[in-house]
């Protein structure tokens, strides 16, 4: 078997079966290890003599091991002989936290979960009863044979255009599993997409409100607001079609992960809230949402891959909101900022914001870091962001 890139899922892979050809730009020259797997450097990969190539969903389409290849395959095609009933869970924003949340509602059931949320598929049980995947676009790129028993698909906002090229690439991809469904099956869609041909049952949906109708699910028994409370109906909605149960109890008692809209407060009791997990606009928007009626004091930037940011600045237009620019694309931010006649800062480190606000905040306000972009340029990742603005908050005087 031949693998592209040494990344979480190849290594896996390479674990699991031994015996692994492996390709990766960072390998200047033949190795091996115990398992028999050796490591070869990209441009030594010979299509001619490969029978099956298995890659890396973070390698872009145009690399040339991908232009290369004439058998290639995704991980979820790997262990498609071999994947029970599953649940795959895709989307822009809020897959993680609906993948944790139908894992927390169906464990009981027997349930594992695994693939963009951490567990590649080579380390999960196959004799488990049900899969949950949370399910990237670079994975369903790549996925033709693997094929859901339950799709549940999250709304579809522009993301990583740099890796495919185009929106409308990006969300083909992630429509992707509806061309292989069979009837009986079931699929959760934005109402956008109601059109979209598939023999799947599809149930579609606007709003949380369109769920909770749909499934006679009674919100003001729930705990969460957006973004989160339509997470939240998207994982009961699974154990509703799949054993007829609705358990409030059970998902009240979810608790949602760092750095996803996470609140914090300081020694003087004011309230500072960590999405660094909001690496796009709409992310952001989302949290945005939940302090329409507060005064904002927002740190936004960081490496935002040259997406379109006008959606996030026409709700910032009219919002009680000043700003704290970091990152790379703090300039452009102020531009955006200016130009709608918001106050705005050049911070340029989180730090500096931190500081900054920490001068002007007053108890009817709330401080957010919703960065609407990657943290690459500045962290190692959106955890480290997170972490790090924590830890800044901690140490003001």
């Amino acid at each position: 078997m031949t693998l592209f890139g040494y990344g979480i899922t190849t290594k896996a892979i390479a674990q699991k079966f031994g015996n692994c050809k492996i390709y990766d730009d960072k390998f200047s020259a033949l190795t091996t290890d115990k398992l028999g797997n050796t490591f070869h450097p990209s441009e030594d990969f010979d299509p001619e003599v490969m029978d099956l190539e298995v890659t890396s969903p973070g390698i872009p389409p145009l690399h040339p091991l991908i232009q290369k290849a004439k058998h290639l395959v995704s991980e979820y095609d790997l262990f498609a002989p071999e994947m029970p009933f599953s649940i795959w869970i895709s989307g822009t924003n809020g897959k993680t936290t609906t993948t944790a949340m139908t894992q927390a509602l169906l464990e009981k059931r027997g349930s594992i979960a695994g693939g963009n949320i951490g567990t590649p598929l080579a380390n999960l049980d196959t004799h488990a009863p049900i899969w949950i995947l949370e399910s990237s676009s670079f994975t369903l790129h790549y996925t033709n044979i693997a094929s859901p028993n339950l799709y549940i698909l999250l709304p579809i906002t522009p993301d990583h255009v740099s890796w495919h090229g185009e929106f409308e690439d990006y969300e083909k991809a992630k429509l992707k599993p509806l061309d292989t469904m069979r009837e009986g099956e079931v699929a959760i869609i934005p109402a956008k997409y109601a059109d979209y041909p598939t023999l799947a049952m599809k149930v579609t949906y606007e709003s949380a409100e369109d769920l909770a109708n749909y499934f006679d699910f009674e919100i003001e028994r729930l705990d969460f607001k957006e973004p989160f409370l339509t997470d939240a109906l998207l994982a009961m909605a699974a154990q509703k079609i799949l054993f007829d149960e609705t358990d409030y109890t059970l998902i009240n008692n979810f608790k949602i992960g760092a750095h996803r809209v996470e609140e914090f407060i300081d020694t003087k009791g004011r309230i500072w809230i960590n999405d660094s997990k909001a690496t796009n606009a709409n992310a952001a928007i989302a949290a945005l949402s939940s302090y329409h009626d507060r005064k904002i004091l927002l740190i936004l930037g960081g490496d935002d891959k040259g997406a379109d940011l006008s959606s996030l600045f026409e709700v910032l237009k009219n919002l009680n909101v000043e700003i704290f620019a970091i990152g790379s694309n703090a300039e452009k931010l102020c531009a955006f900022a200016t130009a709608i006649h918001k106050p705005v800062h050049l911070s340029k480190t989180l730090d500096n914001a931190v500081i900054m606000i920490d001068k002007k905040y007053h108890n009817d306000a709330i401080a957010l870091l919703s960065p609407a972009a990657a943290s690459l340029d500045q962290f190692s990742s959106y955890a480290k962001r997170g972490e790090d603005f924590l830890q800044f908050i901690k140490g003001l005087r």
